[in-house]
């Protein structure tokens, strides 16, 4: 039949695509749930359905029923602002989340502030807790300043860039040196469009969190998800009708300010997950019990482990690993040696207080080829934990790994760039003060004090995370994260992960379009 030809009875060939605006989320994600119950257009289901009819809908086939995927419609956008770096890691580690957060490498974080935790009547920690973030800070903005000025007098401003541009460059790279000394209590601030189904478990996860800022955050969120929403144009409106006459101002806001709600019937039943909270408890303790005592091996930055293992012993190795601070390494040979029904039991306590719908945890996302155990500078980390075609399985924050120094970054390896500006005594005595001070308050007697004693931990501190990927990820990491317009600490890992494929897969390595970190790059390709 030719292009021309009258159609047969009942075919369409005329496809309809509309953008939406305005409507509700939770009254959308309802309207395109109907797609699999009703032959109505998006059109007519909006113009049938209300906010109420849309609640009712939710609580049927959400709650009830288990449809989750119907939280997967609703979109809603969130500023969380002034908030501590430790908790902007755990706030972001969603497989499907989306945002955007204040940047270490580009931005002077030297008047964010910080967090001050709850030291209840514990004084001498409050007071070593001020001392140190003052240190920390002091150190921040000398290690910046002095690394600025050496870079000034080793590198000259090509004539073809501006000299506004050429300083931006220079303070990036002062940044990306002295960001090793920010502690995990300074403020940032992010923005995040997640749809409901990772809003809801995202509280429920905060609210399950042993971090007192966790928690209030899960609360914060659940109550901005459920509560009055800025209405962004009633905004705008009242703004342009009071400077056009400021004697209008109030009936201006009265008449463009209603009240918006985001997702409420999705998110409102959001609370601390138990299955969680009992299996992490169960999951230290077992960890304790199997490595009794031993320290973590040794361990370089980057360890790809071949598979070797029973995906039932690479499982209980990951619940064990997520619960432990030893490499994936040592782990899997220790559990790789266990009675059969030894491994079945360590499985089984990841799953035996799983709810109905409770999704089991990220440990199960087992089977992937490719295993990366990586050792790196927190703030490296920060940048790495954004691949969320991975599966990541972070372990706790500790001192027990030490710190990154930075030396020659990525400037010819005869170059110090602390030393030869000045301030690498300073800069390891502030990281060795944070150490000590978290140290001391973990063991004082604090509400939460371990947990307050993370604050302290620079940047610079080492943690351990298992990124389990196929090759196209490895690929994509390694091509990206190795570019020139990196920080050099990510940079070395992507190389590193280049060169472990290299040696177990080198066939497929040499596909993979890796800058080498080993070479010196021009500091103002950013």
């Amino acid at each position: 039949m030719s292009s021309d030809s009258p159609l047969p009875s009942g075919a369409r060939n005329q496809t309809d695509v509309f953008a939406i605006h305005g409507a509700d989320p939770e009254v959308l994600a309802y309207a395109m749930a109907k797609y699999s119950r009703s032959s109505l257009s998006l059109r007519e289901s909006l113009n049938e359905i209300s906010a109420q009819r849309a609640e009712q809908f939710l609580n049927t086939f959400y709650f009830q029923y288990g449809h989750r995927s119907i939280a997967d419609l609703a979109h809603i956008a969130f500023a969380v602002e002034r908030l501590s770096l430790l908790a902007a890691i755990a706030l972001v580690d969603e497989q499907r989340w989306d945002g955007q957060e204040r940047s270490t490498r580009y931005q002077n974080f030297l008047k964010s502030g910080w967090y001050f935790p709850n030291f209840g009547q514990d004084s001498a920690s409050a007071r070593l807790y001020a001392g140190t973030i003052d240190t920390l800070f002091a150190a921040y903005q000398r290690t910046t300043a002095a690394v600025l000025e050496d870079l000034s007098r080793r590198i000259r401003c090509p004539e073809t860039l501006k000299p506004d541009a050429f300083e931006r460059a220079l303070k990036a790279r002062a940044f990306d040196v002295a960001r090793y000394l920010l502690p995990l209590a300074t403020n940032t601030s992010l923005g995040q469009i997640v749809n409901a189904r990772t809003l809801e478990t995202q509280v429920s996860r905060l609210l399950s969190h042993p971090q007192a800022e966790l928690r209030d955050l899960g609360l914060k969120l659940r109550e901005a998800a459920t509560g009055p929403a800025w209405n962004v144009n009633a905004q705008s409106a009242a703004a342009f009708i009071e400077k056009l006459d400021p004697s209008l101002a109030d009936e201006a806001a009265n008449l463009f300010t209603r009240e918006v709600r985001t997702a409420p019937t999705l998110v409102k039943y959001a609370e601390p997950n138990e299955y969680s909270i009992l299996t992490q408890a169960e999951l230290a303790h077992a960890a304790a019990d199997l490595l009794n005592g031993m320290p973590p091996a040794a361990a370089g930055l980057v360890d790809l482990v071949e598979r070797t293992e029973t995906l039932e012993v690479e499982l209980a190795s990951t619940l064990v690993y997520s619960a432990s601070h030893h490499p994936y390494r040592q782990i899997r040979d220790l559990v790789a040696a266990l009675p059969e029904a030894r491994v079945h039991e360590i499985i089984e306590l990841g799953l035996r207080h799983r709810g109905r719908h409770d999704e089991a945890l990220r440990a199960f996302h087992a089977g992937a080829e490719l295993r990366f155990d990586i050792l790196m500078d927190i703030g490296g980390f920060r940048d790495m934990h954004r691949h969320r075609r991975c599966v990541q399985i972070i372990q706790g924050f500790t001192r027990l790994h030490g710190c990154e120094i930075p030396d020659s970054a990525d400037l010819p390896a005869d170059v110090n760039l602390l030393e030869d500006a000045g301030v690498l005594i300073e800069f390891k005595s502030a990281l060795a003060a944070a150490l000590a001070a978290s140290a001391t308050i973990a063991a004082g007697p604090a509400p939460e004090a371990a947990q307050s004693a993370l604050y302290l931990l620079p940047l610079a501190t080492r943690v351990r995370c298992l990124f389990k990927m196929d090759f196209a990820e490895a690929q994509y990491i390694s091509e990206l994260r190795s570019g020139p317009a990196g920080h050099f600490s990510y940079r070395r890992v992507a190389w590193e992960m280049y060169k472990a494929l290299e040696r177990q897969h080198p066939a497929l390595a040499r596909h993979i379009r890796v800058t080498d970190f080993t070479q010196p790059i021009d500091l103002l390709k950013r």
